[in-house]
């Protein structure tokens, strides 16, 4: 709430998820088809009451105080939350570079409810065959220990080796999380063969406590997590439950045992459906970055009385209705927030219908700048969809690069092209390749584009700190060069236009123009938008239109000369391109230019602005392509 950061709250819940779980299932005297049906029922039960009504909720207020540039994920987003699998969800945008201008989800934490409802519907099941394999009883508990410290290995390797190589993927990813309920599962095989002097118990308590406590304020759980850092608050898990109820006046299980910690226990299910959605949709709807003191303790409260409400007019009158009851209940809950969703979605498509089209007399977009004020219109591209807005490469003519996700996409032409030009670089180059598409229209240029996010044309990369990805990207980048033999390479010459006149030409670039004009090709260098430390599309939607809190001055984050007339080292081949003048008029670079987002989220061209900036540009363009 205050600090910005989690705890391993998480990882203690599947932990126990596991010890509960297994118990139960070891326990039951015949573990077999009927059972697993009753667990899955009960599962089914146990969960959705409460989130159904969490869900619902989150969409009316959603819809309410949300930026409609927010609302195409959120509806997705609920609709994987409500059928469970937000979790991978999630994880398809950990490694789809056009969702990481996703913000943060009203519906997030719904990743770590999913994952456990998968454990929960395929594990009886896994117990189910077992019990079928053994013999009795004592061969059961043995398969099933067996069964865990496999399954205990296998996933928590993973978790180790998928979190050093893709940690944001790692976070959601169901594989890396199992090791954790089979640690839980083992506990609850063995646990009553522990035996440990009272001491030795209380000790075990207080240290799972307060290390726990600890956790999330030491450890930057959310940059670390699973891995082999998840061991801390699962095993501090392990070590309350295997201190167990002592009895003793000292010790943690007297305060954990305690008449409030046990109706917090209650609320505790409620409390964590509830807390995400009221803190995000207080944060997006006002635009705010944090919270005070005040605001965050009235945040909790709000959540705790919603908590309750929750447990006792749904939780317990729904779960005492019986199996059946219960059932058909949830079941028609869910196809509610389903219709729900698809009302919303029906909402959002017909708010998408703005009028007019790029480039018209009300939409000339780059083309106003520094001419007579446009009458306002329909803003292309609508904010309920401007957060998809990048220039669609995928649908040219791609080839795969070995290794590598990002394809190399070449423009399909029906002529023989005066020029061919290829774009390289990281995402801002291709949105430049949306400038260049009605150019090279005009004068027979064949473009090609090989881009991969967050990795500049470079030798030196300063977002791939460990050289994993964006040096070899390169490497792939020059291949694809000696391959092609282009005309001309073009990609962007400058990064970090921020707010303070950061921009810079890194020498890395320079070396990576060098590379390019020993082959014998020109490089055609642009200068790079500004970036901003919040979205521009939902600043408009919270603040208005032509509102002075959106986008910057322009001697904020532009220089009068870019950087790269500073160097002396720039070979004669490179020629440069600076777009400043089609992002900023003297004394502003707007959010919004005649009608036309300029950008769709905090750093991206709008793929709709960049069509509207090739009229400015062409003359700047052909000199360097074709001079």
């Amino acid at each position: 709430m205050w600090l910005g950061r989690v705890s391993g709250g998480v990882d203690v819940f599947f932990v126990i998820t596991g010890f509960l779980l297994t118990g139960q299932l070891a326990r039951a005297a015949d573990p077999g088809t009927g059972v697993v049906l009753r667990r899955w029922r009960r599962t089914f039960v146990r969960l959705m009451p409460a989130a159904i009504v969490v869900l619902v909720a989150t969409m009316i207020a959603g819809a309410a105080i949300l930026p409609e540039s927010r609302w195409p994920q959120t509806v997705r987003e609920i609709v994987t939350s409500a059928v469970l699998v937000e979790n991978w969800q999630l994880a398809a945008d950990a490694v789809d570079y056009a969702a990481r201008s996703n913000a943060v989800s009203v519906v997030q934490h719904f990743w770590s409810l999913s994952i456990q409802a998968q454990f929960s519907l395929l594990w009886p099941l896994a117990v189910a065959v077992l019990a079928l394999m053994a013999r009795n009883a004592a061969t059961r508990h043995t398969y099933l220990t067996v069964a865990l410290l496999g399954l205990l290995a296998a996933s928590l390797t993973y978790s180790v080796a998928l979190t050093a190589e893709d940690q944001p993927l790692a976070y959601f990813h169901t594989m890396t999380r199992l090791w954790e309920f089979a640690l839980g599962g083992l506990l609850a095989l063995w646990i009553d063969r522990i035996r440990l002097a009272p001491w030795l118990r209380v000790t075990a308590g207080w240290v799972g406590v307060v290390a726990l406590v600890a956790c999330g304020i030491v450890l930057q759980v959310a940059a670390v997590f699973p891995g082999y850092a998840a061991l801390w608050p699962t095993l501090c898990a392990v070590l309350v439950l295997v201190a167990g109820h002592t009895r003793l006046p000292w010790a943690a299980d007297r305060l954990l045992a305690s008449r409030p910690a046990q109706y917090l226990g209650d609320l505790s299910y409620g409390l964590y459906l509830w807390h995400w959605p009221v803190l995000v949709l207080h944060l997006g709807g006002g635009g705010i970055e944090g919270v005070g003191l005040v605001e965050g303790l009235t945040i909790i409260g709000v959540s705790l009385v919603l908590a309750a409400l929750t447990h006792r007019f749904v939780e317990r009158p729904v779960f005492g209705r019986g199996d059946a009851r219960a059932t058909r209940w949830c079941a028609t809950g869910l196809i509610v927030v389903l219709g729900l969703a698809l009302c919303w979605k029906l909402a959002a498509v017909a708010r998408n219908d703005a009028e007019g089209v790029m480039g018209d007399r009300e939409h000339p977009g780059a083309a106003a700048l520094g001419g007579p004020a446009v009458p306002e219109a329909d803003l292309l591209p609508p904010l309920i969809d401007v957060y998809e807005d990048f220039v669609r490469i995928d649908e040219w003519a791609c080839v795969p690069v070995d290794g590598f996700d990002s394809p190399h996409c070449t423009q399909p032409v029906d002529f023989e092209p005066a020029k061919r030009v290829l774009v390289v670089g990281d995402s801002h180059a291709q949105q430049l390749a949306g400038v260049l598409e009605p150019i090279a229209a005009v004068h027979r240029w064949q473009l090609s584009v090989a881009v991969r996010g967050a990795c500049p044309f470079s030798t030196a990369s300063d977002t791939d700190p460990d050289n994993e990805t964006c040096l070899p990207w390169h490497d792939a980048t020059l291949e694809i060069i000696d391959r092609t033999r282009p005309d001309v390479v073009v990609t962007i010459g400058t990064r970090d236009v921020r707010a303070g006149l950061t921009e810079s030409t890194p020498a890395g670039f320079v070396d990576a123009w060098r590379q390019v004009v020993e082959r014998g090709i020109p490089v055609v260098a642009v200068r790079d938008n500004p970036r901003f430390d919040y979205s521009i599309p939902d600043c408009v939607a919270i603040n208005g239109r032509n509102s002075p809190e959106c986008g910057a001055d322009r001697e904020s984050v532009y220089a009068p000369d870019p950087p790269w007339t500073a160097l002396a080292d720039v070979p004669a081949e490179v020629r440069f391109v600076d777009i400043a003048d089609a992002l900023c008029d003297q004394q502003r670079c707007p959010a919004e230019v005649g009608n036309v987002l300029v950008y769709l989220d905090d750093n991206h061209i709008s793929a709709a602005y960049a069509t509207t900036m090739a009229s400015p540009l062409e003359a700047a363009f052909v000199a360097a392509i074709d001079p």
